[in-house]
C-alpha cells in the first residue's frame, strides 16, 4: 500500500478519529478539533441533532430520556454514517465561517486495515455532508510523516499508532505500507477495564469520563519509590451505600489494568515483527519502534515493549498530533523525508 506524495488538489483533510474530529486547511493548520460526539433527540422523522462536538461531550452521560449521545465511530469503525453526516455538517458550518469557498475538496485519514464496507462508508457519510473526497490515506502512513520519520527511504520504520478506538502497528518503506495489523481497541478499551475494575474490586461505580480522567493521571503519575506510590483519587457512586463518594487508590493499581491493556498491544507488536522480512527486521533492529497516538504516553506500553522486544522503543513529540500533522503535510505537497 503506497501514497502517492504529489502536491495534493485536496484544500481540507480530515482526521475522523473514535475520540476526536479534526479539520485541517492546507494553510492554517487544524481549524477544528472537537470530540467526535452527536447528541440525538428521538424525533417523528427519525433521530434529530441536538449538539455535536464539544456541546455534546458536556452533555455525555447527563441526558434525560429521549436524548442519547454516541459516538458515530466505535472501534475505528464507522457504526452509524447517519451520526457522522450529522458530526461532519456540523464541522463544515464551522470551516465555512472562516474559508468562504464551495464544496470542499478533501482528504480522510482511515486506519490501514479498513475494509472496502468501512471505505465505503466514509465517503459516503463525506458526500452527505457536501464534502468531496479526493483521496483516503492510512492513518499510520500519515502519523509516520507528522512524527518527522524517514517513509520514503528504503529502510524500515516501525510505528505502533495508538488510538481511541484502534491500536495499529504498521512497517513502513518506501513510501508505503509493508505490513500492518490492528487491534480494534485501544483507549476505549481501557477506559472499560478501569470501569469494571473499579466495579468488581471496591463497588465504585464511574462513568468513563471519570475512566478517562484516570488514565490521565497515571500518564503523569511519578515512578514508585521505597515501594511507595502515588495515589489517584476517584469519584462516582458507591454501589453499597448508593451514594455519592470518593476514593483515593494507589497509581499501582491502575498501572496493574493498564498493563493487562499494554499485553495486547505487544502481542501485536511481536506478530508484526514475526511476519517481518529480515531485512526489514535488521532496520527495526537498528532503528526501533516509534510510538503516536493519544494513548501512546501510557508508561507501560513503552516499558512492556521494551522489556519483551529488546527493542528501543521512542515517545514521539505530541503523539496525538501526528496524524493531523501527516495530513497537512500531504495536503501541502511538502517534501517527505
Amino acid at each position: 500500500m503506497s501514497v502517492n506524495f504529489a502536491s495534493s488538489r485536496a484544500e481540507y483533510a480530515i482526521d475522523f478519529g473514535t475520540a476526536n474530529l479534526r479539520v485541517i486547511h492546507r494553510d492554517d493548520g487544524v481549524i477544528f478539533d472537537e470530540p467526535s460526539l452527536c447528541c440525538l433527540a428521538d424525533g417523528e422523522w427519525g433521530p434529530a441533532l441536538v449538539a455535536a462536538g464539544l456541546p455534546a461531550s458536556e452533555m455525555s452521560e447527563r441526558t434525560p430520556s429521549g436524548l442519547r449521545v454516541r459516538r458515530p465511530l466505535k472501534r475505528g469503525v464507522l457504526q452509524d454514517i447517519g451520526s457522522a453526516t450529522q458530526l461532519l455538517r456540523y464541522a463544515v458550518p464551522k470551516v465555512r465561517r472562516r474559508h468562504l469557498f464551495g464544496t470542499q475538496r478533501v482528504i480522510i485519514g482511515l486506519p490501514a486495515d479498513a475494509t472496502q464496507a468501512e471505505r465505503r462508508a466514509m465517503l459516503t457519510a463525506a458526500h452527505d455532508a457536501g464534502l468531496n473526497p479526493l483521496d483516503l490515506i492510512p492513518e499510520p502512513l500519515a502519523a509516520a510523516i507528522g512524527a518527522g520519520l524517514a517513509v520514503r527511504e528504503p529502510k524500515a520504520t516501525m510505528l505502533v499508532e495508538c488510538g481511541a478506538g484502534t491500536t495499529e502497528v504498521a512497517v513502513l518503506s518506501l513510501g508505503g505500507i509493508c505490513q500492518t495489523r490492528a487491534l480494534r481497541g485501544g483507549g476505549d478499551e481501557l477506559d472499560q477495564a478501569i470501569i469494571d475494575h473499579l466495579h468488581f474490586h471496591h463497588k465504585l461505580l464511574v462513568g468513563r469520563r471519570s475512566a478517562e480522567r484516570i488514565k490521565r493521571a497515571l500518564e503523569t503519575a511519578p515512578a514508585s519509590e521505597n515501594g511507595k506510590c502515588s495515589l489517584i483519587e476517584v469519584k462516582g457512586r458507591s454501589l453499597v451505600s448508593g451514594l455519592p463518594t470518593s476514593l483515593r487508590i494507589p497509581s499501582a493499581e491502575i498501572a496493574g489494568v493498564a498493563g493487562k491493556h499494554a499485553q495486547h498491544i505487544v502481542d501485536l507488536v511481536r506478530e508484526v515483527l514475526g511476519a517481518t522480512t529480515p531485512e526489514l527486521s535488521d532496520d527495526i533492529h537498528t532503528h526501533g519502534i516509534f510510538l503516536t497516538g493519544g494513548g501512546a504516553a501510557l508508561p507501560a506500553i513503552r516499558a512492556m515493549i521494551e522489556a519483551q522486544t529488546g527493542l528501543g522503543v521512542t515517545l514521539t513529540d505530541t503523539p496525538d498530533q501526528c496524524v493531523a500533522r501527516g495530513l497537512l503535510q500531504i495536503l501541502r505537497g511538502e517534501q517527505i523525508n
